[in-house]
């Protein structure tokens, strides 16, 4: 039965979207990936905002659905939300897509809890109706998903990578072609998926507990909640 992104138990059919885009992406897993040290400084500012730009500029279908049945009994007053906001739809059609090439993935079909994680965080998108600004709380909500799937079943290539060395502990950093940019960290064993941000200059990328603020070579980390501010230098 299809995975429905609503949270309902009916038998609501996803949109599977272009399945093109799904082969395009198993196509680029397997392909070679070069991992040049990604810029930094002024110039990936630069390009980071222009990709923000491009995203937040990005056409919405006019008639823009989500992945489910609007017509039917919804469960949450954050599904009316989606179904009645274009580019909630679209972000609900893209989750779709994504999720869909990621179960076609040999690693989604070993993992047994692979739709348990998704129905966590559909319950999570649905909490919103919570948030003062619901539309920002559950685009954010699709667009950290979206990007934790696509890093995590390497459905889109990297562009990059990086080592922080920060006072004898290494910090190293993977970045990936999606959008918004986001990069897969790892330190100490654990591993942190973070979108970029804007800020005044650098590259800014926040996660659920992390982030990661780099400036002319040197970055400030933190990892996990609370954690103080580590000072760390890029190494070339």
């Amino acid at each position: 039965m299809p995975y429905s992104f609503s949270g309902r138990k009916g038998g609501i059919a996803i949109f599977l979207g272009l399945v093109a885009v799904a082969t395009l992406a198993a196509c680029e897993r397997n392909a070679p990936i070069s991992l040049e040290a990604a810029p930094s400084g002024g110039e990936f500012s630069l390009a980071v905002q222009a990709a923000e730009d491009n995203f937040a500029k990005a056409p919405v279908p006019r008639d823009a659905k989500p992945s489910y049945d609007c017509s039917a009994q919804l469960d949450s007053s954050i599904e009316e939300l989606i179904c009645s906001d274009k580019t909630l739809a679209a972000l609900d059609r893209q989750m779709a897509e994504v999720f869909a090439a990621a179960s076609n993935t040999q690693t989604a079909q070993q993992d047994k809890y692979f739709k348990a994680s998704q129905r966590g965080w559909i319950k999570g998108r649905n909490d919103c109706w919570k948030a003062e600004d619901k539309h920002q709380c559950v685009a954010a909500s699709y667009q950290q998903r979206i990007s934790e799937l696509q890093i995590q079943y390497r459905l889109v290539p990297t562009t990059g990578s990086a080592t922080y060395l920060c006072d004898g502990l290494v910090v190293t950093v993977t970045y990936f072609a999606t959008e918004p940019p986001a990069l897969l960290a790892r330190y100490k064993g654990g591993e942190s998926i973070m979108r970029v941000t804007r800020s005044g200059s650098g590259s800014h990328y926040v996660g659920r507990n992390e982030s990661i603020w780099e400036h002319q070579g040197e970055a400030t980390i933190v990892w996990g909640y609370g954690a103080p501010e580590m000072y760390c230098k890029v190494e070339r």
